[in-house]
């Protein structure tokens, strides 16, 4: 591998700057986080390589602007793996590409069986990448040596892996659809925070209970709180399952809440008057929370034939029709067409269905036009079809 650069200093990040900006070709970027460690999704260790400038390894909490790069560099193609996981926390310290080459997603759409990156890395190149430092916490410091060669050497081969998938994506026909793909995940809307996001506790949709749900709310929001207090992921604190089990059981004493086994983590007993606080907030608040919260969604499919069966045909044969199509142009079906978007024109079709009508359903969803090309008529097909199948068998029935 070739020789990597640490930047930790304002005149490392000046020539650093300078090398890249003076490179060849497109510019290869990755990011280590601290997922499941920290609170916080923030870049702990931006890696970028170019040939004729080298590999760099920057040290975002050592570096206060990154504007000089930003400005030298953004108007280059990145490539990134992945790039939807690195892209938040890249913007977070003002790092955003103008294009972008995502080798994951290229993967994807040429229909290779395994994409993660020492999965390509080793069909492409026939080389074999360690992954043993992928779940690091990578905001220790110092960062060890081999964690550093680790994350060097990720970056120094993409620039090869995007030369031959962009040669495949090429010689399928597929370039025009992987640039359209590549740029919705450069534009794509960050999702807006969500109203309860105490409701993503894993499990919590068996509550029934509206007690119970403000008890586990108010276990959520102190959680969350300490958390980013301390920088620390949530769950490191007190796992998921202990807070249900405690706002399972919802003891009334703090002793109780002391002797439940199943309210476990690190912080169960040394916050425990945290905990306890919570709870009591949950078990005397008037506000409850709703124990059903209505979205715009459909219901889960398999609800439909009994409640809409003809948007169940209409699903069924549709669904069969797009596996032909994405076993033809050798892809995943979800990157075919987004499983959402074919859930909600089956449930709610437009008034006239046609290929085109259809297409207008989908372009408002945020299906790309090659998407639309590739299945409106089939699906429109599929609908007049699913239609004739529920008519003859009323008619049969009656």
């Amino acid at each position: 591998m070739d020789e990597f650069r640490v930047i930790e200093s304002p005149a490392e990040f000046d020539d650093a700057v300078a090398r890249l900006a003076g490179g060849e070709g497109p510019i290869a970027v990755d990011a280590e986080r601290a997922s499941g460690f920290r609170y916080s999704q923030r870049a702990y260790l931006i890696q970028m390589y170019r040939r004729g400038s080298g590999t760099f390894l920057f040290d975002p909490p050592q570096i206060p602007d990154f504007s000089a790069l930003q400005g030298a560099i953004h108007s280059d193609e990145w490539v990134l793996h992945a790039a939807s996981q690195d892209l938040a926390c890249l913007r977070e310290v003002g790092l955003d590409p103008e294009r972008i080459f995502d080798t994951e997603l290229a993967a994807r759409l040429l229909g290779m069986p395994r994409v993660g990156l020492a999965s390509v890395v080793e069909e492409l190149l026939d080389i074999r990448l360690a992954k043993e430092h992928s779940a690091s916490d990578w905001s220790t410091r110092p960062l060890p040596e081999s964690w550093l060669r680790y994350a060097a050497l990720d970056v120094e081969l993409l620039i090869d892996i995007r030369e031959k998938l962009g040669a495949r994506l090429d010689e399928t026909g597929k370039a025009d659809i992987a640039a359209q793909e590549f740029d919705a995940v450069l534009h794509k809307e960050a999702k807006p925070a969500a109203a309860e996001p105490w409701r993503r506790l894993s499990g919590i949709h068996a509550m029934r209970n509206a007690r119970n749900l403000a008890v586990a709310r108010e276990l959520w929001l102190t959680r969350d709180a300490l958390a980013s207090e301390l920088d620390v992921a949530p769950g490191r604190l007190v796992p998921d399952a202990s807070l249900l089990a405690a706002a399972r059981v919802m003891p009334t004493t703090r002793r109780a809440l002391a002797d439940l086994r199943e309210f476990n983590g690190r912080a169960s007993r040394s916050e425990l008057d945290r905990w306890w606080a919570a709870i009591e907030r949950g078990l005397t608040t008037t506000d409850l929370p709703a124990v059903r919260v209505p979205n715009d969604s459909p219901p889960p499919p398999r609800a439909w034939a009994a409640r809409n069966p003809e948007a169940d045909a209409r699903l069924r044969i549709a669904r069969a029709g797009i596996l032909d199509i994405a076993e033809q142009v050798e892809m995943p079906v979800e990157n075919l067409l987004t499983p959402d978007h074919l859930r909600r024109v089956a449930w709610s079709p437009p008034a006239e269905v046609t290929a085109d009508a259809v297409g207008e359903v989908l372009a408002r969803l945020g299906a790309r036009p090659w998407q639309i090309e590739a299945t409106s008529q089939t699906i429109a097909d599929a609908f007049v079809e699913a239609a004739q199948t529920v008519e003859d068998a009323a008619t049969s029935a009656s």
